[in-house]
């Protein structure tokens, strides 16, 4: 494939399938960098149609090569698109550059900057967020690009103008030109590793196909880079051993360089010291729930401590984080009932979230609400492993996969078999075809104190302002 190559002299850029996160992330930062940006996809809609053309960034509705007239100097093809689409076969013809998304971010963001590189299967937007918020509290300036819309920043990218720039590295592939993962392209001077485990299911084979990504992006860490990793997960401890750059170790073993060595939930707040290298380091308290969040505010002061930031900036960082939308998002009460929204899909996501959320709900319900939405959650490849997930909650809620014929039939997730299994757990739970029948349940059925968790990577039919009209 040629022409996937950044020229000096762009002026004007367009991004096809510009309505995804970081698609619309990265136009409104090279609009802001005062470029010519321009963008496509189908189905353009609010709120990131309001978000671009509040940007002044120009939209077309659908995919046509008029779309690339007058040429554009850069395309800036996005994942979700494959060679036949008619602007990228056009693209090709003319022979027009074009790039990937993380190909313009590696070129246009991260110049002159330090990248803060934050990998893994689970943790990575919050993780990113609170970093994010970290070198913003000790005025560090810094930049970032997100996969999530940080609270305290209304926004999930920032150019900044200090020396680090923080990156949520993903693992999913980057393009149909480059089936290689997106973080390949970036050399982090921290990157953080939260944790390695199967998903993805419709680009990855299996666990050991998803460690070779891990083990090409650990190949790609310069050798004074550090690396904060997390000691209690055995992929990760098997894939870091002998790397040539520095590593410090964070989690919960006695042999961590930072660990975790005590914890309290007294709502709104959990309090926790933090051990480095077998000595009391600190105390924080943070309103993020759960051990995993934890874990991700550790790697967050390892490279505080790294960078040099001051421990009272570290600590009231973590005081007034805002947290990430959709990240365990308290979208409202009514009638004592508490609406809280997740992103958890992946098996191990959901039984964290909801042990997460479970001391919150004070003498309340803990009402999980699922809906199995990604190309790996309506795939049978979890099964048997989701109704281990829900131990902690009280009342399960299951929908069946919107997006089902997506999927070969032989190989499709069961919403009713997992609520089968969650009966004969001796767990209450229910099967629903639609949104419609989850709000009408619980319109009936949720009392006051009541924590409703609602956990999908989708917009779930606008379920959280619905139920609460309702409520």
């Amino acid at each position: 494939m040629e022409n996937n190559r950044i020229a000096a002299d762009v002026q004007r850029i367009h991004l096809i399938a510009v309505c995804g996160t970081g698609m619309a992330a990265l136009a409104a930062a090279l609009k802001d960098l005062g470029f010519d940006v321009s963008g496509s996809d189908r189905n353009v809609y609010p709120p990131m149609s309001t978000f671009l053309a509040e940007k002044g960034i120009p939209i077309h509705d659908g995919y046509r090569p008029e779309n690339l007239a007058p040429p554009p100097d850069l395309v800036v093809v996005g994942n979700a698109v494959s060679r036949d689409n008619p602007e990228v076969q056009h693209m090709i013809a003319a022979g027009l550059r074009f790039c990937s998304m993380p190909q313009a971010v590696n070129h246009f963001l991260l110049a002159d900057r330090k990248p803060i590189v934050i990998t893994g299967t689970h943790g990575k937007t919050t993780t990113a967020a609170l970093m994010s918020w970290m070198l913003h509290t000790a005025e560090l300036d810094p930049g970032f690009f997100i996969g999530g819309i940080l609270r305290d920043f209304g926004s999930n990218y920032r150019l900044g103008g200090g020396p680090f720039m923080v990156l949520e590295g993903d693992e999913y592939d980057t393009a149909f030109f480059d089936k290689g993962p997106k973080f390949l392209h970036y050399r982090p001077a921290i990157a953080v590793l939260t944790s390695i485990e199967f998903d993805h299911a419709d680009i990855f084979r299996d666990l050991n196909h998803i460690r070779s990504a891990f083990d090409a992006f650990l190949r790609k860490i310069p050798s004074e880079s550090l690396l904060l990793a997390y000691d209690e997960d055995p992929d990760v401890a098997d894939l870091i051993a002998g790397r040539p750059f520095r590593i410090q170790t964070c989690g919960g073993h006695p042999g961590a360089i930072w660990r975790l060595s005590g914890a309290a939930v007294e709502p709104p707040w959990t309090t926790f010291e933090v051990a480095r290298r077998g000595r009391p380091y600190a105390a924080f308290r943070t309103r993020m729930m759960g051990r995993h969040n934890l874990r991700n505010a550790l790697s967050v002061i390892a490279a505080a401590h790294d960078i040099g930031v001051p421990l009272a900036a570290v600590q009231r960082a973590l005081e007034t984080f805002g947290g990430v939308r959709r990240r365990q998002e308290v979208r409202g009460v009514r009638r004592g009932v508490t609406v809280i929204d997740d992103f958890a899909h992946h098996p191990t996501a959901v039984r964290e979230t909801i042990k997460a959320v479970k001391p919150f709900a004070g003498g309340g319900r803990l009402i999980a609400v699922f809906e199995p939405r990604t190309n790996t959650s309506m795939r049978a490849v979890f099964q048997d492993v989701y109704p281990d997930s829900f131990d902690a909650a009280d009342l399960v809620c299951v929908r069946r996969p919107p997006l089902l014929k997506k999927i070969p039939e032989g190989q499709r997730f069961s919403s009713q078999q997992l609520v089968e299994d969650l009966k004969k757990r001796g767990k209450a739970a229910d099967y629903f075809t639609d949104t419609d029948g989850i709000i009408a349940f619980l319109s009936k059925e949720a009392m006051a104190g009541d924590v409703i968790l609602v956990m999908s990577n989708g917009g779930f039919d606008n379920i959280h302002a619905r139920l609460l009209e309702r409520l």
